[in-house]
């Protein structure tokens, strides 16, 4: 990119600014929801229509609230791992209007670094 001096002020072009689309709006829940298995996860839908998805050891948890969290404002997703004894733990929130990919994509990450403890 080049700066021409003798012209005064910011010009560019729309090749210059390589414009881009972005993922917006709320998206498709279930790209979020279909991670979860019954074999390690309980799934429950209140009297609201929000979504609970909580680990068999309840140390992962996941809302989904389409019409926002109650008393937390705009609040359309919410990512907790609890903590140990001496490591604490974590929690993740996203808007409502978060695109359920991007969503998707912290939820991978959370379940891709967890591991079982169970005795072979």
């Amino acid at each position: 990119m080049t700066v021409d001096l003798a012209r005064p002020g910011f010009s560019t072009t729309v090749e210059a600014l390589r414009l881009r689309d972005w993922a917006l709006g709320a998206g498709q829940p279930a790209l979020v929801l279909d991670q979860f298995g019954d074999e390690d996860f309980k799934l429950v839908v209140d009297d609201r229509a929000d979504v609970h998805i909580n680990s068999k050891d309840g140390r992962f948890y996941l809302g989904w609230f389409p019409g926002d969290r109650p008393g937390a404002d705009g609040e359309g997703w919410r990512i907790a791992v609890a903590g140990t004894t001496t490591v604490p733990g974590y929690h993740v929130s996203f808007d409502t209007e978060t695109p359920a990919e991007i969503v998707a994509a912290a939820v991978a990450t959370v379940l891709a670094t967890s591991r079982s403890t169970r005795p072979s």
